[in-house]
């Protein structure tokens, strides 16, 4: 087991991640823009890092969960980032999700500096994340993703080396392709039933039962049922970052991705409309107006 694990990035998921390791018995550092997390952590046993050159020197992995890829490229290849501050030998992993050429460079920036970089993104939510039963998939040399397991085992019930540098990202972004493709087929599947005079619980209940049935149905029915759209999960502008880079990818390779465009012409159109901040399960709303049809719970 590394006797030093460092983690960067206390959000939604990388509180719970960081919980995990402290669960697990690692030896912590965590830092964050906000000290009031790497405080509220380190009440539990982590120690804390005020700056990235403390963290990245106080750590044998140093593992980082970012929410967008200005952020990601500021902190590992900036000025003073953690590739400017690594050291031989030391594994550098990024769950963020980004692009693949956001993860080949700091691969190759990491290279120089005799460091090893993992792009490792990570799938489940925030539920997941508190469990510990994420799916991870990582890319880059396989000696790095070897002294890393026991890491992320800690974390994650699915973890598989998925090849060389920036294969890991591809297979984030075909999960988020496939996501968002279903949470739009189930936003509109739902609105379908209900506004049919089907009872919505019914409908989500024996939909779910039958060949149907998807993650997304499971997870957002219930939301679009109770009128449960706080962003406290994923918000919708998240899952339209990933679209994009959905779309770049498939755009570089010249792979047509027409459902994957459609369901980022409603993402954008729901971001435009001032709902970027609401839960994925709100890209029935704007379906909703166009429907004249609000999907409710049937009156007892």
């Amino acid at each position: 087991m590394p006797t030093r694990i460092g983690f960067i990035g206390l959000g939604r998921m990388g509180l719970p991640m960081s919980r995990r390791l402290l669960a697990a018995g690692f030896d912590l550092t965590v830092h964050n823009r906000s000290q009031s997390k790497v405080q509220e952590i380190a009440l539990e046993g982590a120690h804390p890092a005020q700056s990235i050159l403390e963290i990245t020197q106080a750590s044998d992995i140093l593992m980082a969960c970012l929410p967008d890829i200005a952020t990601v490229e500021e902190l590992f290849l900036g000025k003073d980032g953690i590739i400017d501050n690594a050291k031989p030998g030391q594994i550098l992993v990024d769950h963020s999700t980004v692009g693949v050429k956001t993860s080949k460079a700091c691969a190759e920036a990491a290279e120089k500096k005799q460091a090893l970089f993992l792009d490792a993104p990570i799938s489940g939510g925030t539920e997941r994340a508190t469990d510990g039963s994420l799916t991870i998939m990582a890319g880059g040399p396989q000696a790095a993703y070897d002294q890393a397991l026991p890491v992320f085992e800690a974390m994650g019930a699915t973890v598989r080396h998925i090849g060389p540098t920036g294969t890991g990202t591809t297979v984030k972004l075909v999960n988020q392709h496939l996501v968002c493709i279903h949470m739009l087929a189930a936003a509109e599947a739902m609105l379908l039933g209900a506004k049919s005079g089907a009872d919505p619980e019914q409908v989500f209940e024996v939909v779910n039962s039958g060949w149907g049935q998807s993650f997304m149905l499971n997870r957002n029915a219930p939301a679009m049922i109770d009128r449960d759209f706080e962003g406290i999960r994923t918000q919708i502008r998240v899952f339209l970052k990933d679209l994009g880079l959905v779309h770049e990818l498939a755009q570089e390779l010249g792979v047509p991705t027409p459902g994957a465009d459609l369901a980022r012409q409603l993402l954008t159109k729901s971001v435009d409309q001032g709902l970027g901040d609401l839960d994925g399960a709100a890209i029935v709303l704007p379906l909703e107006v166009e429907a004249g049809f609000q999907i409710k719970r049937k009156a007892e």
